[in-house]
């Protein structure tokens, strides 16, 4: 059947071609722009957020570093704690967002530390510069902290370099109670 070494080539190159056919539709996903509501129609409503990475990802080659204040803000920000979604749609969001980051910086993971470390990172003091969260975002308390439709901070755990579960303490503010949101993107 062949030597060691062949079938071994055999099985990288299937594995590689797999991954590849696995992934493809991820990168040649188009962004929709959801219609504008009538005027008067007031907010729709909430399907689920259906954000994705920015669409021009730039390599780390040909990305100059800049000043963090030159937002290349995540596509959908501007729906984190609105009005007409829900804590649900914030956590997919935000899940969203830590996809972009990686896509971003492959070889990091997550970014990592506390809610404010992690939010620190997002809004643009990072190795490249790149704030994929406007520093001045309605979701970031006095503290530098990003914090849940109620006002109080997100608590982001990480469980490996790339998986991060996020939780929202909900309406009564109080973590680890029955009223909790959680995400594990």
């Amino acid at each position: 059947m062949g030597s060691p070494k062949r079938r071994l080539a055999v099985v990288v190159v299937g594995v590689v071609i797999g991954l590849f056919v696995l992934l493809l539709p991820h990168w040649q996903t188009p962004t929709s722009h959801p219609a504008a509501p009538a005027p008067g129609a007031g907010p729709a409503p909430s399907t689920g957020v259906t954000a994705r990475p920015p669409s021009a990802v730039p390599s780390p080659a040909a990305s100059p570093v800049r000043a963090p204040d030159e937002v290349d803000a995540f596509e959908g920000i501007e729906k984190l704690n609105a009005p007409g979604y829900t804590v649900k749609d914030d956590l997919i969001l935000l899940g969203d967002l830590l996809l972009s980051w990686q896509t971003l910086f492959p070889r990091q993971g997550n970014p990592w530390g506390e809610n404010r470390d992690i939010t620190t990172s997002l809004t643009g003091s990072n190795g490249r510069s790149i704030a994929l969260l406007p520093r001045r975002h309605p979701a970031i308390n006095a503290a530098g902290e990003l914090i849940d439709r109620w006002g109080t901070p997100f608590f982001f755990h990480q469980l490996s370099g790339t998986r991060m579960e996020i939780r929202s303490a909900g309406p009564d503010r109080v973590l680890y109670t029955d009223d909790d949101a959680v995400a594990t993107p």
